[in-house]
């Protein structure tokens, strides 16, 4: 039995072990064929070593890194057998995943001294951006917070019809404008309102495409800087939303969007629909920003602040 299922919350663990299953035993059933007939780990087993990790959407750059890690071990310690790769794969993964300084966490939380607290949300249509943003509200609140969502997504109408939808589900107030409104307008009454309903936490959803990096990096822009005019310092967390369940496409999304503006963390949702999961090791480690939350399910509760050392048994449990 894993060391770690003492300290997690049951029911958490429980849906995160269910959430990576698809990802857990394509994962093994690879690892498996890779290592068959071998009984230590050598030139051929680290070939195939790294087709498994690369086929498992972990990333070509982040691949080579895991096995230049493994090699060295290989180099220090003479002769390492293949029974003891899976402890290895574990303990590379998670000193990766320190590096990025992320998932110490285990609850939903914002700091006390920024009031309101204004997550700003990007990320293309069809990501579960909206669901994202719901589901957090939803947390929040849980927490006792007074959370305030804008639908500053006003190129669909059908973006604020369904925060307005998820608004009324999780009971919290919504600041929202007719369809082609300017963003910034929104942003700046949902600041204004939340401001004057002493709200703790602002929830900002953002226009999903990026047709044109150009258009979009104004807009953000444009966004961010009429809402200082209310509240200083905002927003306090830029959160791109990833489709985790896309693999390699996640990537290049991530890629586009941090180079149209300033992303402070990550949500990568949809774990549980594909054996994918290992993109999460891969854009961590890529772009050196703290993926924060995890999506390993359908229902209400089922975004999960992500920690890394959770994340790891589950994976390798």
């Amino acid at each position: 039995m894993s060391l770690f299922k003492n300290i997690f919350s049951s029911k958490k663990k429980e849906t995160l072990d269910k959430g990576l299953e698809k990802t857990k035993t394509s994962f093994f059933s690879k690892l498996g064929k890779a290592v068959v007939g071998k009984s230590k780990v050598d030139d051929d087993v680290l070939d195939n070593l790294e087709e498994v990790l690369v086929t498992s959407d972990v990333g070509v750059n982040t691949t080579l890194k895991i096995i230049e890690r493994i090699e060295a071990r290989v180099a220090r310690d003479k002769y390492l057998g293949t029974d003891e790769l899976n402890v290895i794969l574990r303990e590379e993964i998670a000193g990766l995943l320190s590096e990025t300084n992320v998932g110490e966490e285990t609850d939903f939380t914002v700091p006390v001294d920024k009031k309101p607290y204004v997550i700003m949300v990007v990320g293309v249509n069809g990501v579960g951006k909206t669901t994202t943003i719901g589901k957090l509200a939803h947390q929040y609140k849980k927490q006792g917070l007074k959370v305030v969502l804008g639908a500053a997504d006003t190129f669909r109408a059908a973006a604020i019809d369904q925060l307005q939808v998820w608004a009324d589900r999780v009971d919290v107030p919504i600041v929202k404008q007719k369809m082609g409104s300017d963003p910034a307008s929104v942003a700046f009454d949902t600041l204004s309102s939340a401001v004057k309903q002493g709200a703790d936490v602002v929830i900002i959803d953002t226009a999903g495409r990026l047709h044109n990096k150009v258009n979009l990096m104004n807009e953000l822009t444009k966004v961010k800087r009429v809402m200082r005019k209310v509240v200083e310092d905002t927003p306090h967390d830029v959160l791109l939303v990833l489709d985790g369940s896309t693999g390699q496409n996640a990537f290049e999304q991530a890629k586009q969007f941090t180079k149209a503006t300033e992303v402070t963390s990550l949500a990568i949702t949809k774990l549980d629909g594909t054996a994918k999961g290992g993109v999460v090791i891969g854009i961590s480690d890529q772009f050196q920003i703290p993926v924060k939350y995890i999506g390993v399910g359908e229902g209400i509760e089922d975004l999960q602040v992500f920690n890394k050392h959770e994340f790891v048994d589950s994976f390798f449990g």
